[in-house]
């Protein structure tokens, strides 16, 4: 557990913001009295609320990135909600890679481009991620690998940054009735009532937020399982005087 973060006055930039939960963040950003809110998408999107700048953002391209950063003058909170999820067989390698391309690589890159915004505001970065990360789906195996790797770079980031005072947040996402799941017929959270259990799990300072019926169902198992210990004590070997990243 970590200070927790209440988004009423802050700016927060959400990536993936053209439908689903990345819609759902900017929305319940603003209904919860955040200043301003970036919503980038790879595409142009029609929004008209003065408190939302859109921003165009391929993850997985560096100017774009670049970009985005000079238009940016402060940030309290970083979202990392992009994504995709394809079916496939691990049989192809550039499934694997266009999926760690996007989904590990891409919140990285978001991350180490605006962590000297969040250092001076000693703010927060939230990764969306699944419950796939904890355990493979095989209908969707790269994706799921993806999604491992990506909890892994939650957890190291949360233990290299922690004595910059920004905290890092792993969203442990249950199936959620978006396009990305839309052939799924199983139980499902609508994408507003995850927003809210992301918002909700961030004021707690939860490391792990679990945000719909199905992830919160482990909740309890994980916080008090032998991994999370483990994490715990590998994040202790890490320095918290004299560490710096730019």
């Amino acid at each position: 557990m970590t200070n927790g973060m209440n988004v009423a006055k802050k700016k927060v930039l959400i990536t993936g913001t053209n439908r689903g939960i990345g819609r759902a963040l900017v929305n319940e950003a603003l209904k919860r009295g955040a200043k301003h809110v970036y919503a980038a998408a790879r595409g142009s999107q029609q929004i008209t609320d003065e408190r939302v700048t859109p921003l165009i953002i391929d993850v997985t391209n560096a100017s774009q990135i670049q970009r985005a950063v000079d238009k940016v003058d402060a940030l309290d909170l970083l979202i990392n909600n992009a994504g995709i999820a394809f079916y496939d067989d691990l049989t192809n390698p550039d499934v694997v890679e266009q999926h760690l391309a996007v989904n590990l690589f891409g919140p990285l890159r978001m991350t180490n481009a605006f962590l000297p915004l969040l250092k001076r505001s000693k703010g927060a970065i939230v990764n969306n991620l699944s419950l796939v990360a904890l355990a493979a789906l095989p209908m969707i195996p790269a994706y799921s690998v993806s999604k491992a790797a990506a909890f892994n770079m939650t957890q190291s980031l949360r233990a290299l940054l922690a004595a910059e005072g920004v905290s890092v947040h792993g969203v442990v996402l249950g199936p959620i009735d978006t396009e990305m799941s839309r052939g799924l017929e199983i139980p499902k959270a609508s994408p507003e009532s995850a927003a809210a259990g992301i918002f909700d799990g961030l004021e707690q300072g939860e490391d792990e937020i679990f945000p719909d019926p199905a992830s919160e169902s482990i909740a309890e198992a994980w916080r008090s399982g032998a991994v999370k210990a483990m994490e715990r004590q590998f994040g202790g070997f890490v320095p918290q005087t004299g560490a710096s990243r730019a």
